[in-house]
């Protein structure tokens, strides 16, 4: 009986040991069994491309250059407007113009256009005059008002010339109206190629629905300048008044970017309101000599105390030095003097061709007279531009 508790004893110890590895090697097999899954899960995600570890780039719809030459990615096609001159131009020195000059056009073709020396400094100066002349205008038409108090310091030749210097240049329309009240002259410094005047226009505004009508009542100089004429009846005691202005004006600002308006002496008649109601910049011609300074001055002083102050200070002074006494008087004073009241003040230069008081042939100008018809031309425009 003892041999058989002792036996059973063994038994029992032999028989926890059995289910003691029974148990550990359950264990083992459970663990077996849970760390399968993981394991698969891991080859699983190996059999994926490989994550990417940088930023991910988000594709934008809004295109800019400067994003585009970064690397930016775009969700669309890049549009028309990308195609600037700016990008697709090469202005490297091979594809510039070939420059001015004989000697600098030499180098540039007897070097296959490798080298390009570029324009001279009077070339440069001169097309930068140009591109100050053809400056783009934002809005409708630009009048600009030619005037004075004191007749004969030559305010209808300043703006012939100045008309001419704007029309060889810009590639719109320019047109002088002789708005003088009584009778002007503007016409007969141009090669006269119509009879028609305001009076015309003013009569026939109802019927004239284009350029081609409108352009058979002005005369058209070789620079391309339009003048209408005034009206030259000398039964009429008021030829152009303040409602056929506006009349012709309105006509004027359909078909014209630029609007010269050659006033009549004085500043007091009846086209003066509604000229400078209209006007984006003045040019106000002065004389050389002390009178003339004087009334000149005066000019600006009554467009002052009348409201056109802005005006008076982007206005531009055409100083004519052919007229009388010029020769002893000091100029530098009257200028001086108007450089404290105006923007610019540029100096007209006695010329033959100007004194005859007839046709103005711009070829047959000096060129200095030239010279300073295009910076009038060029400060009249800079004035446009600034006061839009």
């Amino acid at each position: 009986m003892a041999f058989r508790d002792k036996k059973s004893k063994k038994a029992q110890e032999q028989d926890t040991a059995i289910e003691g590895h029974s148990l550990v090697e359950g264990a083992i097999d459970a663990g077996a069994i849970d760390v399968a899954p993981a394991t698969a899960s891991v080859a699983v995600i190996t059999e994926d491309p490989k994550p990417v570890t940088g930023p991910v780039e988000t594709p934008r719809s809004t295109y800019s250059r400067r994003d585009s030459l970064r690397g930016e990615a775009f969700d669309q096609p890049e549009p028309a407007a990308m195609l600037t001159a700016d990008r697709l131009l090469d202005v490297s020195p091979r594809n510039r113009p070939a420059p001015e000059g004989a000697m600098r056009r030499f180098v540039y073709y007897v070097t296959l256009k490798l080298i390009n020396p570029g324009d001279s400094l009077k070339a440069r100066e001169r097309k930068a005059v140009d591109a100050r002349i053809s400056a783009h205008f934002v809005g409708g038409a630009k009048f600009v008002p030619v005037l004075t108090r004191k007749g004969g310091v030559g305010k209808t030749t300043v703006t012939t010339l100045l008309g001419m210097a704007m029309a060889l240049v810009r590639e719109d329309r320019v047109v002088a109206i002789d708005a003088n009240p009584d009778r002007g002259t503007l016409a007969e410094r141009v090669s006269r190629g119509t009879r028609f005047t305001v009076r015309d226009v003013v009569n026939k505004a109802a019927a004239i629905d284009g350029f081609t009508e409108f352009s058979t009542m002005v005369s058209r100089d070789a620079t391309r300048l339009d003048v209408l004429a005034s009206d030259s009846d000398p039964m009429l005691s008021e030829a152009f008044s303040e409602g056929d202005y506006n009349v012709v004006a309105d006509m004027a600002a359909r078909y014209y970017s630029i609007v010269l308006t050659d006033c009549g002496t004085g500043i007091v008649h009846s086209v003066m309101r509604p000229t400078l109601q209209r006007a984006s910049g003045l040019v106000i011609v002065s004389g050389g000599s002390v009178d003339e300074a004087r009334l000149a001055s005066e000019t600006l002083t009554w467009l002052e105390a009348n409201g056109y102050g802005d005006l008076v200070r982007n206005a531009v002074v055409a100083l004519n030095t052919a007229t009388q006494a010029t020769q002893l008087v000091k100029l530098d004073e009257i200028e001086q003097h108007f450089k404290t009241r105006v923007r610019q003040v540029v100096r007209i230069p006695y010329d033959p061709a100007l004194a005859a008081g007839s046709v103005i042939k711009w070829d047959q100008l000096k060129k200095q007279t030239r010279t300073a018809a295009r910076l009038l031309a060029a400060h009249v425009v800079d004035g446009l531009v600034v006061a839009e």
